[in-house]
């Protein structure tokens, strides 16, 4: 354990940031795990307008915080953009399923 007073200091900031980083995190997988069962709902029922617009309204939540985790520092920012391509590619697959039946 650290003696000097500044040590501490960085410590506690350095536990405070990690509990921030944290919390990021898990509200990125929140919110994709949401955005992914919206996805699977509408793909049960891809003629319903609601869902389509549950997705829509998901993947916009699930974009802001990526990119909010990104300005942060939370996460590298070829993360960020590899995360909302696995969503965008979740979605257009779907789409292009739709699409050819």
């Amino acid at each position: 354990m650290a003696n000097i007073k500044s040590a501490l200091k960085r410590i506690a900031i350095t536990e405070r940031n990690r509990l921030e980083n944290r919390s990021y995190k898990s509200a990125v997988k929140t919110l994709t795990k949401n955005y992914l069962s919206a996805v699977d709902a509408y793909r049960a029922n891809p003629s319903s307008a609601d869902a389509k617009q549950q997705v829509d309204a998901t993947m916009a939540a699930a974009y802001s915080k990526i990119d909010k985790a990104v300005k942060r520092g939370v996460l590298h920012p070829n993360t960020g953009a590899r995360k909302k391509s696995r969503l965008a590619r979740v979605l257009k697959a779907q789409e292009a399923t739709e699409a050819a039946s």
